[in-house]
């Protein structure tokens, strides 16, 4: 016969194209609860975040990115050799840029790595642009799943358990600040899938209440930063550099508990500490007291406050005295102080006894962001800024935050242009979480912490991989070839120009001059102008008090910049916000016609 049909599969046929639509339906709704939002699994290793992650995707219609799979894309190496060359700080910087852009990338599936969640910015970002959910397991499960795994850097240990439960018991209260929480239980990846998608369509519509609630009690206990630790008070950012490896501790009270952090990375040592007339009134007997119970024998030796401290007549003094102190050459000098302390200090400990320890207590936020981490030491010459010194790295970094409380309105400004910097350099989603947040950081509250985190953390992947600044380091220096310029032919007088606000000037020069030889667009000059300006830092070389030079003496400040090479100026430039790059050999007279332009001349 011909022309009939079998009725059962055409039943078939019919609840399959149900199912589908019915599916289909199903997804449309969440995707419109979702309105544009990402979906973001966090949570530890062995969860089942890729595999699940994935197959949510598929039932949505979504694209799907693995965070870990896209790390090693843009470093071309795997995480275990990213750990391995570079440390994990210079992953954990890598790893919140990187989710940055995808979570800017439009809507999605994104599966991220156990530590990515533990970021505020991150946990920002995905708040911002996303719904997170947390898949969480019990650690025998999860040490079950990935015990024969060897792409795990964090459990290359003694007792990958035990690791498992450390992990757990320090991430988990960070974990459960997600949107959602599930269980991954052991059976098949569409199960979790199915209860994702109906947590989704009934919690969705939760979401506005939950991001209005306090999502954050992070500044006490929370590890910061993407790469940092943290006690029970203070956030730790490590330096990774072999055998000198250390860490820059965060958080208040740090003065006072000094004497105990000293003790354990240098026991039974004794400290000179070098210190200035204005910190030694705020913050010297504090220090001196923590040292005293804690059994450490200490001298005190104290300069006079300001930039005219970094010279040789103040260097010899300050060198003979540590001498004078019977100091020897396994005992510490402590630098407590700003950078021009921090600076003096670290340069008399890389040459006394042919080398010291030293340990950096910066009580500025300059020097909490800048100066204090990745060794560069120095005094002036009367040529130059820095012409003088040595790379000699700390033992141990004490940033005080409490210490910026007696710090007035314009130093904080001038270490908050540092903090922009970082942002400036390669770090977009940081410069605009500053343009978001600068008003919390300047009232002092938990934001400063974590900007203070982000930055030494910015700065210490950059000194793991190129210590003495062969290399990208040099990209630390935006805006100090031409501030520097100015603060030598200003007489190094802060009255006038503090360290600071060169930087902004300088910044906001290499910018206009970027755009003025086309490698930016002019709006990303304005754009970083305008924030400088909103929080009170000046941007152009006529906000100097008493500005009267042209445009050849500045250049020829700039040929006693330590970046010239063979007679060639080097400056970084910028191709846009957070993309900088090192300029050799620019033209002197590209650079006249800028100064010029900008003089008015």
């Amino acid at each position: 016969m011909t022309g009939a049909s079998d009725p059962s599969l055409d039943d078939a046929a019919n609840r399959h194209r149900s199912v589908e639509e019915n599916a289909q339906a199903r997804a449309n709704d969440i995707l419109a609860k979702l309105n544009g939002r990402s979906i973001v699994l966090v949570g530890m290793m062995g969860t089942g975040k890729t595999s699940i992650g994935r197959r949510l995707a598929t039932a949505l219609g979504l694209p799907f990115v693995d965070a870990d799979v896209e790390i090693e894309t843009a470093a071309g190496m795997t995480i275990p050799e990213i750990f391995s060359r570079h440390g994990e700080a210079y992953f954990r910087d890598g790893e919140r840029r990187v989710i940055a852009r995808i979570l800017a990338d439009g809507q999605r599936v994104l599966a991220t790595g156990g530590g990515a969640f533990i970021n505020p910015i991150t946990r920002e970002r995905i708040a911002e642009s996303g719904v997170s959910v947390w898949l969480k397991a019990d650690a025998e499960v999860l040490a079950r799943r990935v015990r024969k795994r060897a792409n795990r850097p964090l459990l290359h240990t003694r007792d990958p358990e035990q690791t498992i439960r450390e992990l757990s018991d320090q991430r988990d209260h960070i974990y459960a600040l997600a949107d959602f929480c599930l269980i991954s239980r052991d059976g098949p990846h569409e199960a979790m899938v199915e209860a994702i998608m109906d947590t989704l369509e009934r919690g969705i519509e939760t979401l506005p209440r939950l991001q209005h609630a306090p999502k954050d009690p992070a500044t006490s206990a929370t590890p910061l930063a993407g790469g940092a630790g943290a006690t029970s008070q203070h956030t730790i950012v490590p330096v990774e550099l072999g055998s000198r490896r250390y860490d820059i501790f965060i958080g208040e009270g740090l003065i006072k508990e000094a004497g105990a952090h000293i003790a354990r990375v240098a026991p039974k040592a004794a400290c000179a500490i070098i210190t200035d007339e204005t910190v030694a009134r705020h913050h010297l007997p504090a220090l001196e007291a923590s040292l005293d119970a804690a059994g450490i024998r200490h001298a005190r030796i104290v300069v006079a406050a300001g930039e005219a401290s970094k010279c040789w007549a103040t260097f010899a003094r300050v060198s003979d005295e540590i001498i004078a102190a019977k100091m020897e050459r396994g005992d510490l000098v402590v630098a407590l102080g700003g950078g021009v302390v921090g600076d003096l200090a670290g340069f008399a400990a890389s040459v006394i006894r042919r080398g010291m320890r030293f340990v950096q207590m910066p009580t500025t936020l300059l020097a909490q962001v800048d100066s204090s981490v990745g060794g560069k030491t120095a005094i002036n010459s009367e040529h130059g800024k820095n012409l003088v010194g040595a790379f000699h790295q700390p033992s141990l970094v004490l940033a005080d935050t409490g210490a910026l409380a007696t710090l007035d309105p314009r130093e904080f400004r001038a270490g908050y242009a540092e903090m922009a910097k970082y942002g400036l350099i390669d770090d977009a989603p940081f410069f605009a979480w500053l343009e978001k947040r600068w008003e919390e950081v300047f009232a002092r509250g938990p934001a400063l912490t974590e900007a203070i985190a982000v930055s030494c953390r910015s700065k210490a992947a950059v000194v793991a991989r190129d210590e003495t600044e062969q290399g990208d380091r040099a990209l630390l220096n935006l805006g100090h070839t031409f501030g520097h310029a100015f603060e030598s032919l200003t007489h190094f007088n802060t009255a006038r120009l503090n360290h600071g606000e060169s930087v902004a000037i300088g910044m906001g020069c290499a910018y206009r001059f970027s755009a003025k030889l086309g490698h930016c667009a002019p709006e990303d000059a304005e754009r970083m102008e305008r924030h400088l300006r909103a929080v009170g830092l000046p941007s152009r070389i006529s906000d100097i008090a008493g500005w009267n030079m042209g445009a050849q003496p500045i250049l020829d400040a700039m040929y006693q910049d330590k970046k010239v090479e063979r007679g060639a100026l080097t400056f970084i430039l910028a191709r846009g916000v957070g993309q900088t790059f090192i300029a050799k050999g620019v033209p002197a007279e590209a650079v006249l016609d800028f100064l010029r332009d900008e003089l008015g001349h």
